[in-house]
């Protein structure tokens, strides 16, 4: 098959699903948005290998605050996907992540050239979005929200196959009429990719961190998080008689937000954009205790992908979050901390953080059950052949 996956985030794991595809000799092409602002998988063929990859948004930046400036540009963005399709000529195309104004341009083109796309559907946006709009937006983006509502319905109805990363998703495709082809695959992270390292790397020495106890947020901070808890989570653990310096790994509108609040507290801040991706485990070995923040609104439609990194990280991790997250679950069974993502569980976390950081033994304990749940759950064999099989499945239907 030619295949092109875009992934407009560039993620770690949707990489290592294109790479396993080309390696079973499929012809795979992996696109994905640079405009957009996150932390990216590795995305360079290397010597020996056939996978192609192919950007959209080059020399862009995403104004994610400004939302008719930011329709405008996403809208482009999918003219840019479909000159993508056009020139590469797949047999079946795989979205993820894709913003619904760029998914609902794509869709129409495939539509109308006949051509079988699978929706690998991470987010509900519509439910993000509305269920965000009472709390920090205005009426406008609550009609935003609905008009998004109705985009990403239309989408999925187009789709030839349509996989979802919990059972949370799928009362959202049988309200929609979608659900007879939904298949349900978990989210993972590379393992081989993602290694537990030293405490004291080189990376934490580069950083001067090497020395401290640190609090580690890497990854996207978005309408799905708190921005302030961070501080206020490292300035609890300061109060309580341990020193600690917060490191958080992030670039856009969320880290003057972690910056300013950090030095309204006096917390230690080391604030850095995103880092090489082969340089993630340094990154993520550099924290003792590593977290995780999910509104409780994302509660059932958003598992942090962040949390599964950290898993194969071997870290500790504290999540303010809702209990009823898939990734949650995760935590809890290697022995990490979720509490509610509010301010009132930052006394909670904050003494079972300074709890961890006086007994290396139990951090050290916790941290070997979070990679060996990882290496239990993370095998990438059955989810590539979940995939090879409905993209090939995509294909024969829409040829019959």
């Amino acid at each position: 098959m030619r295949v092109l996956v875009h992934d407009y985030s560039g993620h770690p794991f949707q990489v290592e699903l294109s790479r396993e595809l080309a390696a079973r000799g499929h012809a795979v092409t992996h696109s994905y948005c640079a405009a957009y602002a996150s932390g990216k998988g590795h995305l360079q063929a290397e010597p020996g290998e056939k996978i192609r990859f192919a950007a959209i948004g080059e020399g862009r930046s995403i104004a994610k605050t400004d939302f008719k400036r930011r329709l405008l540009q996403e809208v482009g963005l999918g003219v840019e996907l479909v000159q993508q399709v056009r020139r590469l000529r797949p047999d079946v195309v795989l979205c993820s992540n894709v913003p619904i104004p760029t998914l609902v341009v794509l869709a129409f083109v495939l539509l109308v050239t006949r051509k079988p796309w699978v929706l690998w559907h991470q987010d509900v946006q519509a439910v993000a979005i509305t269920s965000f709009a009472g709390k920090k937006l205005g009426r406008s983006m609550a009609l935003a929200g609905r008009l998004i509502g109705l985009g990403e319905k239309w989408c999925s109805r187009r789709a030839a196959a349509i996989v979802v990363i919990t059972d949370a998703f799928v009362d959202v495709h049988r309200r929609w009429g979608t659900a007879d082809k939904v298949t349900v695959i978990p989210n993972w992270a590379p393992l081989d990719e993602i290694v537990p390292v030293p405490r004291d790397n080189a990376w934490a020495r580069e950083q001067g961190v090497d020395q401290v106890a640190t609090l580690l947020y890497s990854g996207t901070l978005g309408l799905k998080h708190n921005p302030e808890l961070l501080p206020r989570l490292a300035k609890a653990v300061i109060d309580a008689g341990t020193p600690v310096r917060l490191v958080v790994v992030n670039e856009g509108p969320a880290a003057p937000v972690v910056r300013d609040e950090a030095a309204r507290l006096g917390v230690p801040l080391t604030l850095l954009p995103f880092q090489p991706y082969e340089r993630l485990s340094e990154v993520l070995g550099s924290g003792d205790v590593l977290v995780v923040l999910l509104e409780k609104e994302a509660g059932a439609f958003s598992v942090p992908s962040k949390t599964l990194s950290y898993l194969c990280a071997g870290r500790p991790i504290v999540g303010l979050m809702p209990a009823e997250n898939l990734a949650a679950s995760l935590i809890e069974q290697t022995g990490g901390c979720v509490l509610r993502p509010e301010d009132t569980s930052i006394p909670a976390a904050a003494a079972w953080v300074t709890e961890l950081l006086a007994d290396p033994v139990r951090a050290g304990s916790i941290g070997e059950s979070s990679r060996a749940l990882a290496e239990k759950e993370f095998e990438l064999t059955g989810c590539a052949n979940e995939f090879e099989a409905i993209l090939a499945a995509s294909t024969t239907h829409h040829r019959s």
